[in-house]
């Protein structure tokens, strides 16, 4: 197993929620901390974790959300590079997913990892076509 992935927002909601699926995160957290390993989350996906917060339940409970999703052991990438730019472009325009889908998408791609995520509704065309690898949690 990869000892890099990057994390879907809907992967740390479910971590967080205790959802179906959570175990398996919990899981690859101890596992990344254990092999030092790395999981990459970009800042667009965290911000969709804290807006989604933020309009169900408050202020408050974004900002606490937002804290526990800092200590983590996860590595958020901030910015887009030129390459996760245009690669971001090109998958939001063949696959018309939501812009934070396609920044993930397009992190796991250019770093040629697994992207973490339980969302086949976005994602299942995708890896059909073998565009990159998912590590499905549910």
């Amino acid at each position: 197993m990869s000892d890099k992935f990057v994390l879907d927002a809907c992967a740390v909601i479910a971590f967080f929620n205790d959802e179906e699926g959570a175990d398996a995160v919990e899981q690859l957290l101890w596992q990344i901390v254990q092999t030092s390993g790395i999981l990459f989350m970009h800042e667009i996906n965290l911000l969709e974790i804290y807006y989604g917060v933020y309009r169900d339940d408050g202020k408050e409970v974004a900002e606490e959300t937002y804290t526990k999703a800092l200590n983590l052991p996860i590595k958020v990438v901030t910015g887009l590079r030129k390459n996760v730019f245009k690669e971001a472009g090109r998958l939001k325009a063949l696959y018309k997913i939501s812009l934070a889908d396609s920044v993930a998408l397009a992190e796991a791609k250019i770093r040629r990892v697994p992207l973490v995520t339980c969302d086949h509704h976005e994602f299942d065309p995708i890896q059909e076509k073998n565009e990159l690898d998912f590590l499905w949690i549910r």
